[in-house]
């Protein structure tokens, strides 16, 4: 735990998965705003077109007036070739000065919310949505965390974006609770098995994205599409900057359990 609240997140390799768009562009922005020169971001996702703008805009920001170095690797997360991408981006990028590894797991689906629980015989349906949303934060964290072992004077933080989901079910939606409950406990795990490292399941809110948008079009379950729909109605989503600046309150406290859930509403 912090004695004192930092003011930056230090010389930082910065990897975001999901980078191309909504929260995890944002938090791209804003990290960029608090690393040190000399850092570097790898950003992660499937839209080549959205993550190398995104890569332009960094550039052209003060963070890449200052030596920002930013590096983009599109590739699909479920498929094994595209997390060793990642990695191997990261290794190239990772110079001596950096002393603090920062992984954002983000990337994640919604599935197919138009279906109930009992409607999932497919077993290759199952599988292919718990490679994308589960099994490949464990494996990428992991190679991460292998390729950037413990040492004197670097810092290792990994963030899980969470969920409401990870705590309660939604009718209807029964591959994303799934998947986001499974995620919460891999990295509750990984803090007891590695107390040097600061992990945490950040839970950013109702956000104004396009996932929000299916949830409350697609949903089967009308209730639980009606109070999605009516969130929106009453203006009661959040913007991705209003829950990426709590997060980064967070990270910068660095006063949180490690391996907690944090909701948006508890910041």
């Amino acid at each position: 735990m912090a004695a004192t609240e930092r003011t930056d997140l230090g010389c930082a390799l910065c990897i975001i998965t999901g980078a191309s768009r909504g929260f995890g562009r944002t938090v791209a922005r804003d990290v960029a705003r608090l690393v040190e020169p000399g850092s570097a971001f790898v950003l992660v996702a499937r839209s080549g077109d959205e993550l190398r703008a995104l890569q332009a805009e960094l550039g052209q920001s003060e963070a890449g007036k200052a030596g920002l170095v930013v590096e983009c690797v599109v590739a699909d997360l479920s498929d094994m070739e595209g997390v060793e991408s990642v990695v191997t981006t990261c290794e190239e990028a990772f110079s001596n000065q950096i002393d603090h590894v920062i992984l954002v797991n983000n990337a994640a689906s919604l599935g197919d919310v138009t279906r109930y629980a009992k409607s999932f015989t497919n077993m290759a349906e199952v599988d292919s949505y718990l490679s994308l949303n589960v099994s490949s934060s464990l494996c990428l964290t992991a190679k991460i965390l292998q390729a950037f072992p413990q040492r004197s004077g670097l810092r290792r933080t990994v963030i899980n974006v969470s969920s409401l989901c990870a705590l309660k079910p939604f009718r209807s939606w029964v591959l994303y609770c799934t998947g986001k409950a499974a995620r919460e406990m891999m990295f509750r795990v990984l803090a007891e098995e590695e107390p040097d490292i600061r992990v945490l399941n950040y839970s950013p809110g109702p956000l104004d994205t396009d996932m929000q948008m299916l949830a409350r079009s697609k949903t089967a379950d009308p209730t639980i599409r009606k109070s999605f729909s009516d969130m929106f109605a009453q203006g009661q989503l959040l913007t991705c900057e209003e829950s990426c600046a709590k997060l980064m309150k967070l990270l910068l406290e660095d006063k949180y359990t490690s391996g907690a859930h944090i909701d948006i509403y508890d910041v």
